[in-house]
């Protein structure tokens, strides 16, 4: 990628140009790049790269922006040593370490721009500990060049509380917004400007004291069932293979055995229903029915379509997270708390703000009714620990494993109540695992290792017979294989199709696995409709690098944002294949 510089410069010059001409005094350069260790050679251009800019910037005050981490202490000294750098900006939120390098060296004369807001999270900032820093700071930088700022974008949060007439109140005294934000720098600097709001000031400390002593945060049979996880080893009792050979006599599938992810198109009718129904429009009788007669509708068409292993669609839930957050304790809820995901899709994230703990059952009415409709197999389908943590905004007065670790016994009782219930396949999807990797490599390790555990406590109580799936998407896999292999479930499916097949070169490399998996035949993100013989080939190519009583066939992902116009025929084809590689490799014996 740093061979592209040479071409990206001369742009960067014609930008600064223009803004130069439309009268821009500041400009600022985002380079989050620097909390990712960069090595002597990233290093290097960057320093090549500012110099070529050197002469554009001349009369303009530069600022560049880092976010997200701690700054190496060499790329630190790197950036500092720029010359015509007017400020430097840090996060002092994530970036803890980094305040111990301003503190030892920062250049004079210099601007700090000094991240003590957090722009990630959505919790009310610790104004008398902020201020402390900030008076600290002051002390080495100078009172003229040192600015108050978010430690990032606030294009992480949303956008103001104001928009929250229904939050609890005393909650809602917890949490600041993008526009609650910007009122905090605003008093923090003033504050440091010798015009303290004593009355913001004192509101804001009863608020941290509420938060940090209300009953409602703290559950001492959830914080000691947690505690007492961090130094065990949970896992199956038995190897997977052993597990594998208990699972085929009980399910008694077939070699390449056909799933589907999860969810089934969610209509127009039944988000209405759904709909009508939290609004209190209709009857909890008649949703029961319009959700029944829902997962009918999919079992049949799975058992027309001749598909191994069944679900029931999810037509009770708005989203994977949000589902299981309604029904836990310690979560909490915003009505216009949206958030960019990616591309244009937006999400409303739960709000973890106390210890988690499971009051009664999820999913048991919901997989047991789907499981009454057919004699074939129905997965029971539950959101692992690891995206639950990740696609939450997660309270900040723990370490996040200790929240992912509660969520986890939470998620384990539910496995356990549905085995009871006679589920013998359970999907936890962790579609977010890889997300949460940390942007420095040397808390890699750490990350995962507190990530599978999570993984494994949910299970590891699970009968030999019960086949425990996980699911992942979108993303590199790659790199964490190991980390895969060691969550030790039965089987994992995982997106192939919309990444080029790219999972399956790690396979070629060489790398055993042993349990059941099913790489995407097709990608669901698209309309259109692959034949019989593409998916063919792409099994082929699967068993090339995979052994076949292994191998799983399954879309990329769950259906929900296709149509059933879309999904019927997808899914036809995709049987046809199975079947047409069975009977391939049955007359090849």
């Amino acid at each position: 990628m740093l061979s592209l510089l040479g071409k990206i410069i001369p742009v960067y010059k014609e930008v600064i140009c223009e803004l130069k001409a439309a009268g821009v005094s500041w400009i600022q350069f985002d380079e989050p790049t620097f909390v990712t260790d960069p090595d002597s050679h990233k290093l290097q251009a960057f320093v090549e790269a500012y110099s070529e800019l050197q002469l554009s910037l001349s009369g303009m005050s530069v600022i560049i922006e880092t976010y997200f981490a701690d700054v190496p202490a060499e790329a630190y000294r790197t950036l500092t040593s720029l010359k015509c750098i007017t400020g430097f900006g840090f996060d002092l939120v994530r970036g803890t370490k980094t305040l111990d390098l301003i503190k030892d060296n920062f250049p004079k004369g210099k601007y700090l721009f000094a991240g003590v807001v957090d722009g990630r999270n959505i919790w009310a900032n610790d104004l008398a500990a902020s201020l402390c820093t900030l008076e600290e700071l002051e002390g080495i930088v100078g009172k003229d060049k040192l600015v108050v700022s978010t430690s990032c974008s606030l294009l992480h949060t949303a956008v103001d509380l104001i928009n929250e007439t229904k939050l609890d109140k005393e909650i809602k005294s917890w949490l600041a917004f993008a526009a609650q934000k910007v009122v905090e720098v605003n008093a923090l600097a003033k504050a440091l400007a010798g015009q303290k709001d004593e009355e913001f000031f004192s509101a804001n400390t009863s608020a941290q004291a509420s938060r940090k002593f209300s009953p409602r945060v703290t559950n001492e049979a959830v914080q000691k069932a947690a505690a007492a996880l961090k130094g065990s080893y949970h896992r199956r009792s038995t190897n997977v293979s052993a597990r594998l050979d208990a699972q085929k006599n009980k399910l008694n599938l077939p070699i390449l055995p056909t799933t589907t992810i999860g969810s089934f198109p969610q209509t127009i009718e039944l988000r209405r229903v759904r709909r009508e129904y939290k609004a209190k429009k209709i009857s909890e009788e008649e949703y029961i029915m319009a959700i029944k007669e829902e997962i009918n509708k999919v079992v049949k068409l799975q058992e027309e379509l001749d598909i191994d292993v069944l679900v029931h669609g999810e037509p009770e839930r708005n989203d994977m997270v949000e589902y299981f957050g309604e029904q836990l304790s310690g979560f909490a809820f915003t009505a216009n708390g949206w958030v960019q995901s990616y591309g244009s899709r937006c999400v409303k994230p739960p709000i973890i703000y106390g210890d988690v703990s499971r009051p009664k059952p999820m999913t048991i009415f919901w997989s047991s009714t789907a499981q009454s409709m057919t004699s074939r197999p129905m997965k029971g389908m539950l959101t692992g620990p690891v995206t639950i943590l990740n696609w939450s905004f997660v309270r900040n007065d723990q370490p996040r494993f200790e929240t992912c670790y509660q969520i986890a016994l939470a998620i384990k009782d539910e496995v356990e109540d549905l085995e009871k219930a006679g589920i013998n396949v359970i999907q936890i999807d962790e579609a977010a695992l890889r997300e949460g990797l940390p942007l420095r490599k040397s808390e890699h390790a750490f990350y995962l290792d507190w990530a599978v555990h999570s993984f494994r406590i949910t299970n590891c109580g699970a009968k030999d017979t019960t086949q425990i799936h996980t699911h992942m998407c979108y993303s590199n896999f790659n790199d964490i294989i190991h980390s895969i292999i060691d969550m030790d479930a039965d089987v994992i499916t995982i997106e192939n199709s919309r990444s080029d097949e790219k999972l399956l070169s790690v396979f070629r490399e060489g790398v055993k696995y042993g349990a059941g998996i099913g790489p995407g035949v097709y990608d669901i993100h698209s309309p259109r409709i692959p034949s019989t013989e593409e998916i063919a080939d792409r099994i082929n190519k699967m068993l090339a690098v995979l052994e076949s009583n292994i191998l799983w066939v399954n879309p990329d992902c769950g259906l929900k944002t296709r149509k059933y116009a879309e999904v019927k025929p997808a899914l036809q084809n995709m049987i046809a294949a199975a079947k047409l590689l069975r009977t391939q490799m049955a007359s090849a014996k």
